[in-house]
């Protein structure tokens, strides 16, 4: 059968000619709980408003996980089969199941490889309102957002970590591999400080391209990019710009085989992000690299980056400080919320007051639901899938560095007029959103402390009592997990609070301080 369709997509159904991604994602979420509930499965697969609904479904995902550690890899072992058996992959027009796609005839790419210019040793500071902070000012901003919430004290602990060892930033030793490199919130302007030996994918698109040359030329590290020609260190700036990079989507087994030609261990980082459902596609490509590499090379370490609008397992503690959050609100501020709350039959000011879990470790866990509605569930499938991978590599003895990011204002954020609103409105909530230059710092940093320390959650030999508490560790939500309220019913007013940049005396009616 021919088509003029090309790499990694969504299934086609028969009867309509046109992809679901809906149906896919019912489908895949349904698959991963199957054996272990069969009804709500089912209740998934009938589901007639996912758009609206996914966040129910997505969060019994976590319920079910908490309560048995083998539900947790179950789910992420079925639902990951699921995926990969259900996409479609053309080559050479012709149709063959993604999960066959390692087995299909690849192109060889070409390496180009250049080094910075830059002799400078490697240092770390954080971009923050206006000031690079290093040594005691950092340590002292480390301690601020700890003490705010802002951050949980094992992200806080790493950051410090990482001050008290400079040395861990030397990355001579490391071949790194970034997936989306010129990713705005990736750690590529970093690690191109830090001597790191970095291998590029991205699109073969000149502005990207540009932004990755320039990047390297100033910095003192070695880029490795592929290429379809042979191109060298005499190449002009322009030419390369053209040449350079490859396809996720539709040479997924070409990137796969290059990287296997490498000599060195490699550092996966699945940092790529593309919009809607492109975002579902570009995560599971990544996905089959990785399983693929991993299968092959011995000591493959891959690195994610969670988003704080998910729902995750947490610790008890941070339900307690939610909880006191709630409690603890001004008279004013209970008065209004209440009557919204109210108004509005309870779609707005819920208390995030979901009972707490007993897991078979015998710990309680809470549930920190921070998804946003308006994110879309192909947004939350495509991190899913990660967290999928992140737990079972780690659980089958790989190196996994997965860490919750904030909420960032990057491009692809802000160019939603609602999101953009409600991240300049966060403050109402005391929830911090950082700014791209910020974001990049904390979690460069924070991919190179569970690299370096051995007793990072990071490394398999570091015991966990549940799977779910890899998540946990090191993350940094903004404050989202301790918000007195559910996320997405606060949301609305934060971002009226947004659009009105500042100029509505909102703040002091909305405090949960007295």
């Amino acid at each position: 059968m021919t088509s003029s369709l090309e790499g990694l997509q969504f299934p086609i159904h028969s009867k309509t000619n046109k992809a679901s991604t809906s149906q896919m994602g019912k489908d895949i979420i349904a698959a991963a709980l199957a054996n272990i509930d069969p009804a709500i499965s089912l209740e998934i697969k009938n589901e007639k408003n996912w758009r609206k609904q996914y966040p129910k479904y997505f969060k019994a995902l976590v319920k079910h996980g908490i309560k048995d550690s083998k539900y947790t890899l179950e789910i992420a072992k079925n639902g990951l089969t699921k995926a990969h058996q259900s996409f479609d992959f053309y080559h050479n027009q012709n149709k063959h199941s993604f999960s066959d796609v390692m087995t299909l005839p690849h192109n060889a790419l070409h390496t180009f490889k250049f080094t910075g210019k830059n002799d400078k040793q490697p240092e770390w500071y954080v971009p923050y309102q206006g000031k690079n902070l290093q040594g005691s000012e950092l340590l002292t901003q480390i301690q601020i957002w700890e003490n705010l919430g802002t951050i949980e004290p094992s992200h806080a602990d790493a950051l410090r970590e990482v001050i008290a060892h400079p040395e861990w930033l030397d990355l001579s030793d490391r071949t790194m591999v970034l997936f989306g490199a010129a990713s705005e919130a990736g750690p590529l302007t970093w690690l191109s400080k830090w001597k790191a030996n970095i291998v590029a994918v991205d699109l073969q698109n000149e502005r990207v391209w540009e932004k990755i040359l320039t990047t390297i030329q100033n910095g003192n590290a070695t880029l490795y990019a592929p290429s379809k020609e042979n191109v060298n260190h005499i190449t002009d700036m322009a030419t390369l710009k053209t040449k350079l990079g490859a396809n996720l989507l539709t040479q997924t087994q070409d990137i796969a085989h290059w990287l296997l030609e490498n000599p060195n261990h490699l550092d996966l980082a699945a940092i790529a992000y593309l919009d809607g459902e492109k975002h579902v596609r570009v995560a599971l490509a990544m996905d089959a690299i990785m399983e693929y590499i991993s299968q092959h090379k011995v000591n493959t370490s891959l690195m994610f980056m969670c988003t704080p609008t998910d729902v995750y397992a947490v610790p008890e503690e941070v339900i307690s400080s939610a909880h006191e959050k709630f409690k603890n609100r001004s008279a004013l501020n209970k008065l209004l919320t209440k009557s919204i709350s109210t108004v509005s039959f309870k779609h707005f000011f819920n208390e995030n007051n979901d009972a707490l879990i007993q897991s078979n470790d015998q710990k309680s866990y809470g549930i920190a639901d921070c998804l946003v509605v308006e994110q879309g569930p192909n947004y939350a499938l495509a991190k899913r899938l990660q967290q999928w991978r992140a737990i079972l590599a780690r659980a089958e003895g790989q190196t996994v560095s997965i860490n919750i990011a904030p909420s960032t204002t990057t491009h692809s954020v802000t160019k939603n007029p609602l999101l953009k609103a409600a991240f300049n409105g966060a403050s109402l909530f005391d929830v911090e959103a950082f700014k791209p230059e910020t974001t990049n710092a904390l979690m460069a940093a924070l991919w190179i402390h569970d690299l370096r320390n051995s007793k990072s959650v990071a490394h398999p030999q570091t015991k966990l009592n549940h799977p779910l508490e890899l998540m946990m560790s090191g993350a940094n939500h903004g404050g989202l997990w301790r918000v007195a309220y559910l996320a997405r019913t606060a949301l609305p007013f934060a971002a009226l609070y947004g659009f009105a940049n500042e100029k509505l005396p909102l703040k002091n009616l909305f405090s949960t301080k007295k």
